[in-house]
C-alpha cells in the first residue's frame, strides 16, 4: 500500500493549491502546420508551452518527431501505461510486460534490454526522469497528468541536450494558464482495475498552479500481478517582471507491483494467466517510492531571445525482491541552462540553441539473498556507484532561402561511471571508466508550403552503458559505449482532411550493447552486455490520417467525420557480417507492426470505432534466430463521448480473446529450446470512465 507519508504528501499537495477565481484557457486544437517564429510562452506561461506553442516549436527540427496531445489518450483510454499515450507513433515499439514495465525501443534501441529503459531519454517538463547513468523507470510515468508528449527521435533530441539511438521523449504537464479550474475523473474495468484522478490549476495576476494526482489499483490479468500506486504531480509559477519567470515543480510517486514473471512459449500460448513459479515461491515484487523536485527560470532578454536555466534533486527508494533482495537508494542531483533565440546575419534569419546539462546521481546498492516468500536473506553484494554527466550543446538553423534551413548541431558529452565495492559474500569487483564523445549533426529544413515540410539529416550519437548492463557476470565496465551514425530523410504536413508524417532511415552501429543469458537457477533472464561488432537499423515510419466522409450523416459543412488514423513502422535490423552471428536479424522487434483505428465523430460529442493492432509476423528473441514469438491480430472498439467540461467512454481490448505474446526477453543463442522468455499479453477487457472539468 502507498506510504502513510506520500498518502500525507498527495492530500497536502492537493489542499495547498485550492481552486481560485477564473477559468484557465481551453486547450486549442491546431489545425495545420505552423513555423513562423513565437514566443516560447505563447498560451500563458513564458516557457512552458501550451500544446500549439510546442508544436509549432518541434517542428523546426529537420527529423522525424511528434507531438501526442492529451486528447490521444486522457479522456478515451485507462491511460497508465506508456503504450496508451505512444500507440500511434510510427517508430515506436512500446509492449508491456508486466503492470508498468514495458519494451520500449525507438529505431531498435534499448532491444537487449530485459526490464526497464534504456537508449531513450526520458524527460518532465524537460527535467530528467532516468536516473543519471541511463536506466529508465516507466514506474514514474503517469499519462492521465500530462498535456502533450513530445517524442524527438536519434539525435533529433539534441534540443534537450540528448542524443542517443532512440532520442528522447518529454512529458509535458500543464500550467495553470492551460489547466481546468477543476477535474475529476474514474475510471474502471476488468481484473479490478480501478484508477481516481483529481486535479486543479489556475492563474491569478503574476501566479499560476497547477496539481495533479492519481490513484490506482489492479489485480492483473495474470496471477501474482497485483499492483497498486500513487502519483502527484504539482507545479508554480510566478512572473517576477515581464520578462523574468520562475516555475517550481515536485513530482512524487509510489507504486507496489508483484511480478507474475516470464514463461515458455508453450505456457504463454496455452495458459497465459499462469504466473512462473520461481517469481510465485520467491514473491517477486518491484516496490518503488521516488521524490523529484526541479526549479526552472526563464529570462527573455531580448524581444526573441531567451534564457532557460534551472536545477533538480532527485530520491528513488527500490525494494525489488527477485533473483536476489535488491535494496537501493538512488540520490540525484543536476543543473542546466539553454539560450535560444533568432538573429539576422548578414540579411538571412538564423535561429539558434545552445546549452549545457549537468546530470550526477550516486546509487548505494545492496543486494541480499531472496529466501521463499520474499524473506531478505545473508548480505551477497554491496556497491556505491556514481554517475557523472556533462554534456555541451548547440544547434543553429541558417535560413539559405526564405523557406530552406540549413541546420548544423554538435554535443560534446563527458561521462564517468564508478563502482566501489564495500564488500558481502559475493563482492563485485570495484572500478571507474571515462567516457568522451563529440556528436556532430548536420540537416535541412524545407517548408514547402505553410502546412508542408520536407526534411533531411544525418548525425552522430553514443550511448554509455549503465550499471545494470555492465557489470553482470563480470568486471564493470567492461562494454564499451556505443556508437552510430544515422541518415535520415523525411516529410510531414497536414491538409484540411488529411495529415502525413513519413520518415526512411539507417543507423550503421559499431559495438551495439547486446544481452547475453547468464544461466542462474533463480533468474534465467539475467543480462550481461557484450558489444557487436557492426549492426545496422533501418526501416520505414509512416503516420497518416484521412478523413473518410464528412457531413455524411448531417447536413452542415464539418458537422461530423469518420477519421481513419494510423502508424506503420517496418523494422530491419540486423548484424553486418558479425564474427560470431553473420548477418542474422537482431532479436527483440516485429518486422512489420500496424496500429490502426476508424472513428466516427459526430458533432454531438458522440465517437465511435474500432480499432486493430497487428503484427503479422513473429520476431527472433536470440542473437542466434533459433527461437522465435508468434505474429497475432487484436481487435478493439471503444464508444464515448466528449465535450468542453464532460468525457465518458466504453473501450473493448482483445475483442476475440486472442492469445498472444507481447514481449519477449533477448539472449545469445537459445538453440531453439523454449524457456522463461516470453510475457503473456493481456486476454479480453473491458473498461470505461468519466471525467469533469470545469
Amino acid at each position: 500500500m502507498p506510504s502513510p507519508a506520500l498518502r500525507g504528501l498527495a492530500l497536502a499537495l492537493f489542499a495547498g493549491f485550492a481552486p481560485c477565481t477564473a477559468l484557465a484557457q481551453q486547450p486549442i486544437e491546431l489545425e495545420t502546420i505552423n513555423v513562423e517564429g513565437s514566443a516560447p510562452g505563447e498560451g500563458g506561461s513564458q516557457k512552458s508551452p501550451n500544446t500549439v506553442a510546442a508544436t509549432k516549436a518541434i517542428q523546426k527540427i529537420p527529423g522525424a518527431v511528434e507531438i501526442v496531445p492529451d486528447t490521444a489518450f486522457k479522456n478515451s483510454t485507462p491511460a497508465t501505461t506508456i503504450k496508451d499515450v505512444l500507440d500511434y507513433v510510427p517508430g515506436v515499439f512500446a509492449q508491456p510486460r508486466w503492470g508498468t514495465d514495458a519494451r520500449l525501443s525507438i529505431r531498435g534501441s534499448s532491444l537487449s534490454r530485459n526490464y526497464g529503459l534504456r537508449g531513450v531519454q526520458m524527460y518532465l517538463d524537460g527535467i530528467p526522469l532516468n536516473t543519471a547513468d541511463g536506466f529508465g523507470d516507466f514506474g514514474v510515468v503517469d499519462p492521465s497528468a500530462y498535456r502533450y508528449v513530445e517524442v524527438y527521435k536519434g539525435a533529433n533530441g539534441l534540443r534537450y541536450g540528448a542524443n542517443s539511438l532512440g532520442g528522447a521523449i518529454n512529458f509535458a504537464t500543464p500550467t495553470g494558464y492551460d489547466a481546468d479550474l477543476f477535474g475529476a475523473g474514474v475510471d474502471f474495468g476488468s481484473f479490478g482495475f480501478r484508477k481516481a484522478t483529481v486535479s486543479s490549476g489556475n492563474a491569478v495576476g503574476p501566479a499560476d498552479y497547477f496539481v495533479h494526482i492519481t490513484a490506482l489499483e489492479e489485480d492483473g490479468f495474470r496471477d501474482h500481478g497485483e499492483r497498486q500506486g500513487v502519483w502527484g504531480h504539482a507545479n508554480v509559477g510566478y512572473r517576477i517582471s515581464e520578462d523574468i519567470e520562475t516555475r517550481f515543480y515536485i513530482n512524487a510517486t509510489t507504486s507496489d507491483q508483484r511480478m507474475p514473471g516470464q514463461v515458455t512459449r508453450a505456457t504463454a500460448l496455452t495458459n497465459p494467466q499462469a504466473a512462473g513459479a520461481t517469481e510465485l515461491l520467491y514473491d517477486h515484487q518491484r516496490n518503488i517510492e521516488t521524490v523529484l523536485y526541479a526549479n526552472k527560470t526563464s529570462w527573455q532578454l531580448a524581444a526573441d531571445t531567451f534564457l532557460e536555466f534551472g536545477a533538480f534533486g532527485a530520491n528513488r527508494e527500490v525494494k525489488h525482491p527477485i533473483f536476489r533482495w535488491i535494496d537501493y537508494t538512488a540520490d540525484e542531483y543536476g543543473g542546466f541552462a539553454r539560450l535560444s533565440g533568432e538573429r539576422s546575419i548578414a540579411g538571412y534569419r538564423n535561429a539558434f540553441l545552445a546549452g549545457v546539462n549537468i546530470h550526477n546521481g550516486q546509487n548505494d546498492d545492496e543486494r541480499f539473498e531472496n529466501l521463499p516468500g520474499a524473506v531478505k536473506g545473508p548480505l551477497l553484494t554491496s556497491n556505491l556507484d556514481r554517475s557523472e554527466n556533462y554534456a555541451l550543446y548547440a544547434e543553429n538553423s541558417l535560413y539559405v532561402l526564405p523557406d530552406v534551413a540549413l541546420v548544423t548541431g554538435l554535443q560534446y558529452l563527458h561521462a564517468v561511471r564508478d563502482r566501489t565495492n564495500r564488500g558481502g559474500a559475493q563482492a563485485d569487483a570495484s572500478g571507474r571508466a571515462e567516457f568522451d564523445a563529440l556528436n556532430p549533426k548536420v540537416g535541412l529544413l524545407w517548408d514547402v508550403d505553410p502546412t508542408w515540410q520536407v526534411f533531411a539529416n544525418v548525425s552522430r550519437s553514443v550511448e554509455i552503458p549503465s550499471f545494470g548492463d555492465d557489470t553482470a557476470g563480470g568486471a564493470p565496465f567492461s562494454s564499451k559505449m556505443q556508437e552510430a551514425v544515422t541518415y535520415e530523410i523525411g516529410t510531414r504536413g497536414r491538409r484540411e482532411n488529411y495529415r502525413w508524417d513519413v520518415a526512411l532511415y539507417r543507423a550503421e552501429i559499431d559495438n551495439e550493447l547486446q544481452c547475453l543469458t547468464v544461466v542462474s537457477p533463480f533468474f534465467t533472464n539475467q543480462c550481461a552486455a557484450s558489444n557487436a561488432d557492426n549492426t545496422v537499423h533501418q526501416g520505414l515510419e509512416l503516420g497518416f490520417g484521412v478523413n473518410l466522409l464528412q457531413g455524411a450523416f448531417v447536413g452542415a459543412e464539418r458537422a461530423d467525420k469518420m477519421w481513419l488514423n494510423a502508424a506503420y513502422t517496418f523494422n530491419d535490423f540486423f548484424f553486418d557480417n558479425d564474427v560470431m552471428w553473420g548477418n542474422n536479424e537482431l532479436p527483440g522487434a516485429p518486422r512489420h507492426f500496424l496500429r490502426a483505428e476508424l472513428t466516427y465523430h459526430h458533432s454531438s460529442g458522440v465517437f465511435f470505432g474500432p480499432n486493430v493492432e497487428w503484427a503479422p509476423e513473429a520476431y527472433f528473441i536470440d542473437n542466434a534466430n533459433t527461437l522465435k514469438t508468434a505474429g497475432y491480430a487484436l481487435l478493439g472498439a471503444k464508444i464515448g463521448f466528449e465535450n468542453e467540461n464532460f468525457s465518458a467512454y466504453i473501450e473493448g481490448r482483445n475483442l476475440t480473446d486472442e492469445i498472444y505474446i507481447s514481449s519477449a526477453s533477448v539472449s545469445g543463442d537459445l538453440g531453439g529450446i523454449d524457456g522463461n522468455y516470453f510475457n503473456p499479453g493481456t486476454g479480453r477487457a473491458l473498461y470505461g470512465g468519466i471525467k469533469y472539468r470545469w
